[in-house]
């Protein structure tokens, strides 16, 4: 066993000790209850789990795409709502670890590391989700300053995070649009206004609505310090979380599986355990097959990313077969647990109403399949 092996399975075995002592206990409270769970980002802080992929350098664990993929697996098959409080925010140091300038990384990677600063990245408007050419919020010069007017909405971290990569129009005349857009990282402070806490279906956790008015931040937090570049800065960190979202399908795809297969070998009908009917059965082959198929595309996608490889068409791959998995598998098992599955006393129904956002967060699966299709045709030509 080489190094990098035996350290990867140190880490998932620290990982899997904690989400059953820590993360397992409070997932159904917090999620019924609509509470950040603060306790336990400072335990993630500890953890390391917000320099996860930093680099050691900048006091980061420098963690391989593949093992922090397995890192975010292994909590979704228990709750998903934990992973994307260091998603968005490794999303923001990716960006700055890529394209930031030495004082940039020098500065914000360290902290980041540490969860000091801790955020995310702003990107969806309430008029431009996948479509961010069409993005309005407006950063003007105004001397050794930019002013940013505008609102983001649906941004994680919004309210309990502290800093964010945010992605501006600072030239709205030149065509295409994207090369009039820039990423500046903004820390919270006048001007940066945070709207009211959004209502939803599952994902539990701290989305919100933040709102530009005047907010001045310096030309030095420019991402790269050069205007023009942060849609493509974006692009690059956006496979990183295509990555984490396909890793959250599969592991909830597989949690699923696992409570339908425990829930179905003691649950007894007609003198004998679910488990031995073969309606039961088939769903149960069905279901571990597709979580299975979508950790090998996972593993496929960051494998690529650790080599530096091109992987959008990998990446979109994972992401839409693996976020589709988690969407199927949980309305599966609901059937296996049958009308105990309306219960929130069973866990299963979180897993339900959790997973469709994977199909639409970092990119809807519409669109990753339309990135499928031009990479395949880019490639066969």
């Amino acid at each position: 066993m080489s190094h990098d092996e035996s350290l990867e399975l140190q880490i998932l075995a620290t990982i899997d000790k904690w989400v059953e002592q820590e993360l397992r206990p409070i997932a159904k409270e917090h999620d019924q209850a609509d509470e950040y769970p603060s306790d336990l980002v400072e335990q993630m802080k500890s953890l390391g789990l917000f320099g996860a992929t930093i680099s050691e350098t900048y006091g980061g664990l420098g963690l391989s795409a593949s093992t922090y993929a397995k890192i975010v697996s292994r909590i979704c098959e228990v709750w998903m709502a934990p992973s994307g409080i260091f998603n968005s925010h490794l999303i923001m140091a990716n960006c700055v670890e890529r394209a930031g300038t030495d004082a940039q990384k020098e500065y914000f990677l360290p902290k980041f590391a540490t969860g000091e600063l801790r955020g995310g990245i702003g990107l969806t408007e309430p008029d431009a989700g996948s479509d961010l050419q069409s993005l309005r919020l407006a950063a003007k010069k105004d001397g050794n300053d930019y002013l940013l007017n505008g609102t983001k909405t649906w941004i994680s971290n919004g309210i309990h995070g502290n800093c964010l990569a945010v992605l501006t129009k600072t030239d709205p005349t030149v065509s295409p649009a994207h090369r009039g857009m820039s990423l500046f990282i903004c820390e919270k402070g006048e001007g940066f206004t945070v709207g009211k806490k959004l209502k939803k279906l599952g994902y539990r956790a701290s989305t919100v609505r933040d709102i530009f008015e005047d907010f001045r931040v310096s030309a030095d937090n420019l991402v790269g310090g050069e205007e023009g570049r942060g849609f493509q800065q974006v692009a690059g960190g956006l496979e990183l979380g295509r990555i984490n979202i396909a890793a959250r399908g599969a592991g909830m795809a597989k949690g699923a599986t696992t409570m339908a297969l425990n829930y179905a070998m003691e649950r007894k009908t007609f003198g004998k355990t679910i488990a031995e009917h073969q309606a039961i059965q088939l769903k149960l082959a069905e279901m571990s097959t597709r979580a299975a198929a979508a950790e090998l595309l996972v593993h496929q996608a960051a494998s690529k990313f650790d080599r530096q490889e091109r992987c959008d068409l990998e990446a979109g791959q994972a992401k839409f077969f693996a976020s589709e998995a988690a969407v199927q598998n949980s309305l599966d098992a609901m059937r296996v647990f049958g009308g105990y599955s309306y219960s929130p006393d069973y866990e299963i129904e979180r897993f339900y109403r959790d997973a469709p956002l994977l199909c639409i967060g970092e990119g809807t699966n519409e669109i990753q399949r339309m990135i499928i299709a031009k990479q395949m045709v880019a490639r066969a030509g």
